[in-house]
């Protein structure tokens, strides 16, 4: 009788730490896919996950003997991972636990024992594609894929013409310039590849190395894919061809991403591993669970969701560029921060300055952490309720990308920003200026936003751009080799 009462309390216990657990994580999640700032189709592939487990569960019984997952050292896991997101303030690191909850969801409904298998493995790596991981992959790894990209594109033009001229993310074919810009860098493109591959693995449970191997394959024909799209667009633009247009410019990336995944839809058809070969041994699996142990979980979890954040991250004392006092004649209008930006430096450090000047309004971001602070001005933008448009980049002057910004209103304006580091370097690229303050260029980094009307006459707004970089020192520092 003691352990008919004891078991359900110990199982709620568990899935209260479980769900309290889940909470946050959950809510920022769904946040993400509706937020226009993150621009997430995540919630796609937790339908898949929703779609393939229905399949499954579908399908038949579970054949075999039972296998219950192993729910302290699951939970244990996924708290581990919450606590270092909750201390460390980063809501994506946070999330990555619900992929452990995935895993166990997968094993207690046993469906990798149905005639429609499904590894809970592979499941759970393909839930991580659910959270927005290209904008953290463009961040972090954005302009080596720029780099990649740019290099064999190169090679396939120089097949084709004579006239090829490479340098960094620069291309030059026959005299027209051709830039590999940040959305260029083929993250969107290598994150739906993987995520065909991971689908595969989860439905056809192949053994470890084997995935492995699959998905370093993917990587290098997703490269190939996204040099291929590159140097089909470069093409059409020196043939006076509107490429880059809808639905053209869709039409050449879907047609290449087609080609990328046809040869794993074709031809990957790995050996599956047997269900006795994932199983857990007989002794961890066979734990028995006590109320104890399952109110001592409890209790941490809720220890674990009340612990202040101290986010390593925080940027020190910043050396940023000095706000000018006026710029092409017009003086400075300073502008206030909003509550929210002003609690978000409080916290994170960092400095922000912001003035208007006539039609200009300059907006500066110094930093000392990056990761933290800087991004493309289309994320901010889009999380206000304005349609952005990437315009593309120059290197006139101090290279700067350019995007039109068209408000709630209707008003449309015309944003350019530069990337600044203490040393000198300049870049139109927030993935280059978090690159290289990665791999050693540290001290402070500055995002130099500049916004006009766009009904601004052209040369007017030529001439206060160039006012307002020189203005604060700024001056163009080749920085695209690595």
């Amino acid at each position: 009788m003691k352990r008919t009462i004891t078991e359900p309390l110990t199982w709620a216990a568990l899935a209260a730490a479980s769900a309290i657990l889940a909470a946050q994580p959950v809510h920022w999640l769904v946040k993400s896919w509706v937020s226009p700032a993150y621009g997430s189709f995540g919630y796609l592939y937790v339908l898949l996950i929703t779609g393939l487990g229905c399949a499954s569960l579908l399908s038949g019984g579970a054949n075999g003997s039972s296998a219950k997952a192993p729910v302290l050292a699951l939970l244990i896991t996924a708290a581990l991972i919450r606590l270092l997101g909750q201390v460390l303030a980063i809501n994506i690191l946070s999330a990555l636990a619900l992929a452990v909850d995935v895993f166990a969801l997968v094993r207690l409904l046993r469906l990798e024992q149905r005639p429609f298998a499904l590894s809970p493995f592979w499941m759970a790596v393909l839930f991580l594609f659910s959270l927005p991981t290209e904008v953290v992959l463009q961040r972090t790894l954005g302009f080596p894929l720029q780099m990649i990209s740019a290099d064999i594109s190169c090679q396939i033009l120089r097949l084709l013409f004579a006239d090829v001229v490479c340098d960094g993310v620069r291309i030059t074919l026959e005299q027209r310039d051709i830039l590999v810009d940040l959305p260029c860098s083929g993250a969107s493109g290598l994150l739906l590849s993987l995520a065909f591959v991971v689908t595969q693995n989860a439905i056809m449970r192949p053994r470890l190395l084997t995935a492995g191997a699959s998905l370093l394959a993917m990587v290098g024909c997703t490269a190939l894919g996204n040099s291929l799209r590159i140097s089909l667009l470069a093409i059409g633009l020196v043939n006076d061809m509107d490429v880059m247009a809808e639905p053209w410019h869709s039409l050449v990336g879907l047609v290449t991403l087609g080609l990328t995944v046809l040869p794993f839809a074709l031809f990957y058809r790995p050996r599956e591993t047997s269900v006795a070969d994932n199983a857990p041994s007989r002794r961890f699996a066979s734990t028995r669970l006590s109320l104890p142990a399952g109110l001592i979980c409890l209790l941490a979890s809720l220890a674990i969701v009340s612990l202040k954040p101290d986010p390593v991250d925080v940027s020190g004392m910043v050396n940023g560029p000095e706000m000018p006092a006026q710029i092409h004649g017009i003086r400075a209008q300073e502008m206030p921060l909003t509550p929210l930006e002003a609690t978000y430096f409080e916290t994170y450090g960092g400095e922000a300055q912001k003035a208007q000047f006539g039609p200009l309004g300059l907006n500066v971001v110094s930093t000392r952490a990056p990761l933290r602070h800087l991004h493309a001005p289309e994320i901010c933008l889009r999380g206000l309720g304005y349609k952005v448009r990437f315009l593309g980049t120059r290197y006139d002057g101090a290279p700067s990308a350019y995007y039109q910004a068209i408000g709630p209103d209707g008003d449309k304006w015309r944003v350019a920003v530069s990337y600044v580091s203490q040393s000198g370097q300049v870049t139109p690229s927030v993935g280059e200026a978090i690159w290289r303050w990665m791999t050693g260029s540290g001290g402070t980094w500055s995002s130099v936003q500049r916004i006009t009307p766009w009904t601004l006459d052209p040369r007017l707004g030529a001439e206060l751009d160039a006012a307002a970089l020189a203005s604060l020192d700024i001056q163009f520092i080749k920085g695209t080799d690595i």
